[in-house]
């Protein structure tokens, strides 16, 4: 039996508690992608960034260097 949390159920969990429930509810996801529907928007940005990335594949940063710039603003 599961049972219903509400907002204020939530609400009263630790920071550390709700990013575990987070983690359990992206896992719920991830088992059963077929169920998540993915918007029209979301698609259309996906093919718009893939072709700005076909017309200047050098214009892309690598994940090292986009993980260091998060990084070094966080630092600030």
């Amino acid at each position: 039996m599961s049972k219903v949390m509400t907002n204020a159920d939530i609400e009263r969990l630790s920071a550390v508690d709700r990013l575990k429930l987070m983690e359990e509810l992206w896992e719920s996801l991830r088992r059963a992608p077929e169920t998540v529907e993915v918007p029209d928007w979301h698609r259309e940005e996906l093919d718009r960034r893939c072709a700005a990335h076909e017309r200047d594949p050098q214009g892309a940063r690598s994940w090292e260097e986009v993980r260091r710039a998060i990084l070094d603003e966080l630092d600030e």
